[in-house]
């Protein structure tokens, strides 16, 4: 059973005529829950676009985007911060943490604005940091800051974790290790993670790939025995 369906999905920047861009068009596909999905694509190719629109950071010009039994395009602005907040979890490129506040204070603010959230040390501990949990972000490796910003959006309990070029800032070795703990929370808390990425190689651990091209789906292929990421061709 689907728990993520998109369909005819279109994202137009612009008013109509030169100033008009399409962004996405037409983009459609189904992800079931506790799936892996690398949604593949080079610069430009409409990728950020899709997660603005999956996390619920941009509205869809067109079409329909359903999880679970949220209606997401149907979302007013205040519903869909709602949305944003309890039931998507992201990870970014480049951390985003708060400079200010420990590795524990990221994870429990995180924590707190979630009606459902775990406990935040003991997700911490998950990730391996429970011995940094004191350490400010200036303080940590960016392999360790990268687990923390993991660990504040699982934290939060979301039905759907978002990957924006997660390994991006990293090196091919702790690279692997986030890819890792991504794979693993997939599997051992049955998370719908959607991993998105202009990097080729990571996609060989996905259960799923999706192609995006110019705006467009273009392939959407579902992988019957994903790779281990020890498997993974920096």
């Amino acid at each position: 059973m689907s728990e993520l369906i998109l369909k005819n999905i279109t994202k137009v920047y612009g008013k109509k005529g030169e100033n008009e861009v399409v962004a996405l068009s037409d983009a459609s596909f189904e992800i079931s829950k506790g799936e892996l999905v690398v949604i593949l694509g080079p610069s430009g190719a409409g990728k950020t676009t899709l997660l603005n629109i999956l996390g619920g950071m941009d509205f869809a010009t067109s079409g329909d985007y359903f999880l679970d039994d949220i209606e997401v395009t149907k979302l007013n602005e205040k519903k869909l911060g709602e949305f944003r907040r309890n039931d998507i979890g992201f990870v970014f490129q480049f951390y985003n943490l708060m400079p200010s506040l420990t590795a524990y204070e990221n994870v429990y603010l995180a924590a707190t604005l979630s009606k459902n959230s775990f406990d935040s040390m003991e997700i911490l501990k998950n990730v391996g940091l429970e011995a940094r949990a004191k350490n400010f972000p200036s303080q940590l490796s960016g392999g360790e800051q990268q687990r923390v910003a993991i660990a504040r959006a699982i934290v939060k309990n979301p039905r759907l974790i978002l990957a924006d070029e997660p390994t991006g800032a990293l090196d091919s070795k702790t690279g692997a290790q986030i890819i890792s703990l991504l794979k693993n929370i997939c599997k051992t808390q049955n998370k719908t993670v959607i991993i998105v990425t202009h990097n080729k190689a990571i996609s060989v651990i996905a259960d799923r790939i999706i192609k995006v091209q110019d705006g467009k789906i273009i392939s959407n292929e579902v992988i019957t025995n994903p790779k281990d990421v020890k498997d993974i061709e920096w």
